[in-house]
């Protein structure tokens, strides 16, 4: 419904365009500033694009008997478009994508399948001083973590950041009306979801996964079959933030009505996957200490009424996030974080495990440390991103490179390598997704 709309105004928009002002030549050149005119007006558009092509390809480290060797093989044209008018401005950003590792070539813009993906597709406008309107599909992000998400409940693509695909791709988009009040020092973010949106989540026909559920892994030959909540201003979400800042620290509160976003239930008649009511509350804190910056954020995840005794529901959690940046040397930052995410309720949990299940640790420990460095006149950059997690045992290492040929054309190389001891901890079990790939970019 949204879409539609804002397609409809977007072509009206087109018809309506202003084509851009002539460029004038040096005074005497009035006959070349002539056909200078008729050749803008012919080449002229009445919006602003950019974009970029693609091709990135990427293959597993080992054979995993679920998947197909190559995990990564895509060409792809961004195509961005942005069109200002006196009072409201347009957005429309979409993908076309081909890439042979999906058997499936069929358009599903929820789940980001097939040929076309479209990110943004918006109008923003300002009816009044102190308010901001956003209102279509468009990539929404807010909190403090680097890679770890606690109040940020608006949807991500794991696929995307599994296999190596651009780091942008992690966010995926959702169809909302954003409000943004400013009220002086005192500032309000109020974002409305009509419809719920999932995760693009692990389900298999990327990645292969354990499952707990049937006791190993699953591909692509059996992905995840789920249950979503998808009915328009029924199964809506409502996210909020109010922040301001105090001298140099900026803080906020968060409040997020919903659903879990990734699946976290289980329908015992279907076995599908479901997503649980969830409420999270939350707040956040960041600013300078010492010669770095300095974040923390916890968050309150109260999910479906008893579900610390089902088993097959997630059980209610506290989250507890810190960290810290600075730069160690010239050209040279390194950033780490500690992350707790503790399971409530959790004697009750364990009485409702049947025997022989999995039984999880109340707390979950992960710390991360990233390195980024700059070389060869900041055209070079090398990065590094770890997860470790000492209660499970497990952890996942990013490794990238990119270099900057000229300023639209980047070559990229990276690594996506999971460890751990056990088949069913969260990063061991993708140890057979283990993957490398190298991309090329043409900006425009």
């Amino acid at each position: 419904m949204i879409l539609r709309g804002i397609t409809a105004l977007f072509l009206l928009s087109f018809s309506q365009g202003i084509w851009a002002q002539e460029i004038l030549l040096p005074e005497g050149l009035s006959d070349l500033a002539t056909m200078s005119q008729e050749d803008d007006a012919e080449q002229g558009l009445p919006f602003d694009l950019s974009g970029f092509l693609e091709s990135r390809i990427g293959t597993r480290l080992q054979s995993d008997d679920l998947q197909k060797q190559m995990s990564l093989g895509e060409m792809r044209l961004q195509i961005d478009i942005e069109k200002a008018l006196d009072k409201l401005t347009i957005n429309f950003v979409s993908d076309f994508l081909y890439d042979p590792v999906m058997n499936d070539h069929s358009v599903d813009l929820e789940k980001g399948q097939g040929f076309v993906d479209i990110r943004t597709a918006n109008i923003t406008f300002s009816p009044m001083d102190f308010l901001d309107v956003k209102m279509g599909r468009q990539v929404l992000t807010w909190g403090t973590g680097d890679l770890i998400f606690i109040n940020d409940l608006f949807p991500k693509d794991w696929n995307s950041f599994f296999i190596g695909r651009d780091d942008e791709y992690l966010k995926a988009p959702s169809d909302a009306i954003k409000t943004a009040f400013f009220f002086g020092d005192l500032n309000l973010d109020i974002i409305y979801m009509p419809r719920f949106d999932a995760d693009r989540f692990i389900d298999g026909t990327r990645i292969s996964f354990y499952d707990r559920g049937t006791g190993g892994p699953r591909g692509r030959a059996n992905p995840v079959i789920d249950d979503r909540p998808d009915k328009w201003f029924k199964n809506d979400e409502l996210a909020l933030r109010l922040y301001r800042s105090f001298g140099a620290i900026e803080a906020a509160v968060y409040y997020y009505n919903g659903y879990w976003k990734s699946p976290a239930g289980q329908d015992m008649a279907t076995g599908n996957a479901t997503f649980p009511k969830l409420q999270t509350f939350g707040a956040s804190a960041r600013g300078p200490i010492s010669t770095g910056i300095a974040t923390i954020e916890v968050g309150y995840y109260k999910t479906a009424e008893g579900s610390a005794l089902n088993p097959l529901v997630r059980n209610d959690e506290f989250r507890f996030l810190v960290g810290y940046e600075q730069e160690i040397a010239a050209e040279l930052t390194g950033s780490v974080q500690y992350y707790l995410e503790r399971k409530l309720n959790y004697d009750d949990y364990l009485a409702s495990l049947p025997v022989g299940a999995i039984k999880d640790r109340q707390n979950r420990h992960i710390f991360t440390i990233r390195l980024t460095r700059l070389l060869m006149q900041q055209n070079l950059r090398l990065g590094l991103f770890n997860f470790y997690s000492p209660s499970d045992k497990d952890g996942y290492l990013r490794l990238k490179a990119s270099y900057k040929i000229r300023d639209n054309l980047k070559i990229e190389a990276g690594g996506n390598i999971f460890y751990g001891q056990v088949k069913y901890s969260f990063f061991g079990q993708f140890k057979d997704s283990s993957n490398i790939f190298t991309a090329l970019q043409y900006s425009f």
